[in-house]
């Protein structure tokens, strides 16, 4: 006796216990990744202050910073060898967007490596002076925001980048308009949060920090200085440095460079002052985070 089977009954539930699965999955996978998702935005808007990070890119000028309200800034990109590097080091601390970029002026050591971390990331909002050079580096980086259809806003002393009730950022330089020299048109920008506060100075030389200190004295002070020009002699004036009188001073530059950076001058006003001072040629990536109530922490790569 042969038994005939309904193929279509048969295979019927099979199919549709197949798509049940499948759909099951789908939802755990989507769910999962959902979870994710958020848990890495909370990760980055519950942070407990704000996370700077002064990173090694030789000589050079470089710093990530994560703000508290889970946004970030970046302020110089390095030489055109260091993009990857910066690119890796953002991507590797979760973010996909950046939210303020800041060329602080158009030297190669500050910008060489921007165009690629234009290319790779989103950007929020684009800060430089006013200022240009007829070099392929920074005609190169005008190319890529075009190309993204940004345009640039323009750095220069009273610039508000951000505030709230706890948060300021703002630019206090270029104070002027006209310098013979491309450093002192370098945007200088204090970020401030609860009580605690960041001078990130670019390249800026004596005559733009007696600009500044004619402007305001009492805005200057800071806890934490990027020391300006890779800590040239020409830079960090004592009358400068008794404005800010930062707790921690740091420095980027490369080892062994040919300039001769930090000066002993300038390291010698630091030191004068008392400032801790750090060093990317000797301690590689230096981390500073900081909880608004006058609370630091620093890390150093070495």
């Amino acid at each position: 006796m042969s038994v005939k089977y309904d193929k279509k009954k048969y295979y019927t539930p099979a199919v549709f216990v197949l798509a049940v699965v499948i759909l099951l999955s789908a939802i755990s996978f989507f769910n999962s990744q959902t979870k994710t998702d958020n848990a890495v935005n909370e990760a980055l808007t519950n942070k407990d202050g704000i996370v700077v990070h002064f990173l090694d890119v030789g000589q050079g000028d470089s710093e990530f910073v994560e703000l508290p309200n889970g946004q970030c800034m970046l302020i110089d990109a390095g030489t055109a060898d260091s993009g990857q590097t910066v690119t890796d080091y953002i991507k590797q601390a979760g973010y996909t967007k950046i939210d303020y970029l800041v060329a602080t002026h158009p030297h190669a050591d500050h910008i060489g490596g921007m165009s690629q971390v234009v290319e790779g990331f989103d950007i929020g909002e684009i800060y430089m002076p006013k200022v240009s050079t007829a070099t392929r580096t920074f005609e190169g980086l005008l190319e890529e925001i075009s190309d993204k259809g940004m345009t640039i806003n323009t750095a220069k002393a009273g610039t508000e980048v951000y505030s709230d009730s706890e948060l300021q950022m703002e630019f206090l330089a270029p104070v002027g308009t006209q310098y013979e020299e491309i450093n002192n048109y370098s945007a200088v920008l204090k970020i401030s949060y609860g009580s605690n506060s960041f001078l990130f100075t670019g390249d800026a030389e004596d005559i733009s920090e007696e600009e500044m200190l004619d402007r305001d004295y009492t805005s200057l002070s800071a806890d934490v200085l990027k020391v300006g020009h890779h800590g040239s002699r020409y830079s960090s004036t004592i009358d400068f440095l008794y404005a800010v009188k930062p707790e921690y001073a740091v420095i980027s530059c490369g080892a062994g460079n040919s300039y001769g950076h930090p000066h002993s001058e300038a390291l010698d006003r630091l030191n004068k002052l008392k400032a801790e001072i750090y060093r990317t040629d000797e301690q590689g990536t230096v981390t500073v985070t900081c909880d608004g109530k006058g609370g630091f922490d620093v890390e150093c790569e070495k």
